[in-house]
């Protein structure tokens, strides 16, 4: 671990009405520390925007605004600072719901001075390790790793390097890229080194569920709501509280459903199915999509909105083959976890091999390449892996490029048009997992059209 070097001493601000108490503060840590001393909320912002102190003392009792106020604000910041609520003799309720907002400690009046300097000793110890732990994290940012994930090319290592300083606020993040580009790993990493690292990472796949569910499973439902709900039961939201939810493929919602994630995202109260009262809810908004979310505003599928709601941060993940000198790092990485994984050397991996994995097109990007090099690995016939074991891997994976051998031999115009819809829906079907409503809007087709032509045709969804 590296050595902190702090070139000027660490600043605290205590921020109380009470000038009493401000003074006893100081005079407890003049000696060691800057002390910086607010009367309110708004001479505590600016404070706060002046100073970026290390450590807030916050009284809750304030006048005007209360402390959770400024609370809020500072966790919300990048890089926040450890702040300990000072609440009243008895006020636990208070105390709970700092610590919910983001507080590190909190101290109840009348505090022993030996107490307060232990909190605030404690909390500038846990500013140092984060700081120390930031610094390396974004050095391997930097570097090509970010969790999971791994990218040498300089696309990557800029994303990286984004999420990473995304991670420390409380900014709602969009990421876009196509299926497969590891979206959910980056959204898990994200939260991993959010300041709601301690609480859930909840994932929500919004084209997974049918449309009719989608709001109980996000928001929950009471007892007696609808036909068979025999309890009652909380939604996503509520299992996120005070952590970070996670909702992919968010361009597939429906537009009812998106008007209510918006009211959730804004004023951070939902309802559940058949219940009138509220319930407020803390969570971290991740979405993604593989869809254009600018084109679906404009063409009206998606609400505006909301789109800038979720778009606080947007992140893009390129495709894999616009990255391909990451593939050889990948590769070796994936072939070490299923070493580890079957608890065997596995053959050996040719150059040939290597040079061929490099060279494929992968539609279905990372997810896709994890796949070829897992049956590459488990059903190796020699010890050896060559370019041809390749090819057939490949061959047993998704379609590439549409075959248009039978449509030059149909007997007629209608026959080959036939042939030629059950191979373009068919790949296009693959390129987009079997998801109907994701493939329906790359290919500019109506959901329930396209789910006809599906049925006419007599295709099969993997």
């Amino acid at each position: 671990m590296y050595a902190s070097i702090h070139l000027m001493p660490e600043t605290l601000l205590v921020v109380d009405d009470d000038p009493a108490a401000r003074f006893a503060l100081a005079r407890v840590f003049e000696k060691d520390y800057r002390v910086v001393e607010a009367d309110s909320v708004a001479a505590g912002r600016a404070c706060f925007a002046a100073e970026r102190p290390d450590v807030i003392l916050l009284d809750y009792n304030l006048p005007g605004e209360d402390g959770l106020v400024l609370l809020r604000e500072v966790a919300e910041t990048p890089a926040p600072p450890a702040v300990v609520m000072i609440t009243a003799h008895g006020s636990e309720r208070i105390a709970v719901e700092s610590m919910k907002a983001g507080a590190y400690d909190y101290l109840a009046k009348p505090y022993d001075v030996e107490e307060v300097r232990l909190v605030v000793s404690r909390a500038l110890e846990r500013q140092r390790l984060r700081t120390e732990v930031n610094t390396l994290r974004e050095r391997l940012a930097g570097e090509g790793q970010f969790g999971r994930m791994i990218g040498m090319c300089q696309t990557m290592r800029d994303l990286f390097l984004q999420a990473s300083r995304v991670a420390e606020t409380e900014l709602p993040v969009l990421l876009l890229g196509e299926s497969g580009t590891g979206k959910d790993l980056l959204a898990q990493e994200i939260h991993a080194r959010s300041a709601r690292a301690r609480q859930r990472f909840v994932a929500f796949n919004c084209a997974a569920v049918p449309e009719t569910l989608v709001e109980s499973e996000l928001f929950g439902y009471v007892k007696g709501a609808f036909t068979g709900a025999t309890n009652s039961r909380p939604g996503r939201f509520e299992l996120a509280q005070g952590g970070t939810l996670f909702l992919d493929e968010i361009g597939d919602m429906a537009p009812a459903t998106q008007a209510k994630i918006l009211r959730a995202a804004e004023s951070g109260m939902i309802e559940r199915l058949g219940d009138a009262r509220a319930v407020h809810v803390n969570v971290r908004i991740i979405s993604a999509t593989n869809q254009d979310l600018q084109a679906a505003v404009q063409q009206a599928r998606f609400r505006q909105d909301l789109y800038y709601r979720l778009a606080g941060v947007t992140l893009h993940l390129p495709p894999l083959r616009l990255r391909r000198e990451d593939i050889p790092l990948l590769v070796e990485m994936f072939w070490e976890e299923l070493r580890r994984r079957y608890d065997r050397p596995g053959p050996e991996l040719t150059r040939e091999a290597l040079l061929s994995l490099e060279a494929a097109s992968w539609p279905g990007n990372v997810r896709q390449l994890r796949n070829a090099v897992e049956r590459l690995f488990v059903l190796a016939r020699q010890d050896r892996v060559g370019k041809e074991d390749v090819a057939a891997a490949l061959a047993s994976g998704p379609v590439t490029t549409a075959p248009n051998a039978d449509l030059l031999d149909a007997g007629d115009y209608r026959e080959a048009r036939r042939l030629f819809e059950i191979a373009y829906i068919t790949q296009k079907l693959r390129e987009h997992n079997g998801n109907v409503t994701r493939t329906a809007a790359a290919i500019g087709l109506e959901r329930q059209s396209l789910q006809e032509k599906i049925k006419q045709l007599g295709i099969e969804r993997e």
